[in-house]
């Protein structure tokens, strides 16, 4: 396989493109889309976003200390799309892609995004000036998701939601289930074999005829012995 070598870049796709809404202390809001972030941490449960200082939210984030990150799906594709290319400082994004903005439950400032099927609420711990981008060390103080994706079992079925990523300049909607977690190493068991009422019917007949044959041969070897 023949291959080529690069300058140093970041290829690293696929990535979750999220809407992150935030706001200043003087209650101005907006909403960026991100592809560079991600989890650092489970316990205690942290996450990051990457933002360059021009951007029209960068100060926002840095006042409040506080940001939601707003999953995306597939009805929230354009949204996703737009609130990437278009700056708050010269549209209303709420307005011009019809979003909603709902309460956090633990945060003071940053409002959710009532249309995204999950809001991960979080505040920020550290900023790192890596170079292009600063990068947000927040910690997730409470998350919450979309009702109407509760399953009878009362758990949530986050894929059924039609989440997007972002790979080399395009969204893309998640492909077929290949396996779960830990599928490679779990024991395969053998398919069992299902009994069907035709298959039932024709078993029983056999055994009558099989019943049947070895009375004959009985009976055979009966007048054979006379």
């Amino acid at each position: 396989m023949a291959k080529q070598t690069w300058k140093p870049g970041n290829m690293i796709y696929p990535l979750p493109a999220v809407m992150v809404s935030t706001a200043d202390k003087e209650g101005n809001s907006n909403i960026l889309t991100i592809a560079w972030t991600g989890t650092v941490c489970t316990n205690p449960p942290m996450a990051y976003i990457s933002v360059r200082p021009e951007r029209y939210s960068y100060h926002m984030i840095k006042e409040s200390g506080e940001f939601v990150i707003n999953l995306t799906t597939k009805k929230l594709s354009h949204a996703t799309d737009y609130c990437g290319v278009r700056s708050g400082r010269d549209v209303d994004k709420w307005k011009e892609c019809r979003l909603t903005k709902g309460s956090a439950s633990s945060l003071e400032y940053a409002p959710v995004i009532e249309e995204a099927p999950v809001n991960i609420e979080c505040k920020v711990k550290s900023v790192q000036e890596l170079g292009s981008h600063h990068m947000f060390l927040a910690e997730v103080t409470a998350v919450q998701v979309d009702e109407s994706y509760m399953d009878d079992k009362g758990k949530f079925d986050l894929n059924s939601t039609g989440l997007i990523a972002y790979s080399h300049g395009e969204y893309l909607d998640l492909g077929k289930k290949l396996g779960t977690f830990g599928y490679s190493v779990r024991k395969k068991q053998a398919p069992r074999r299902q009994r069907t009422a035709g298959s039932q019917k024709a078993n029983a007949k056999n055994a009558v005829s099989r019943k049947a044959a070895g009375k004959k041969r009985t009976t055979a070897r009966r007048k054979a012995d006379r």
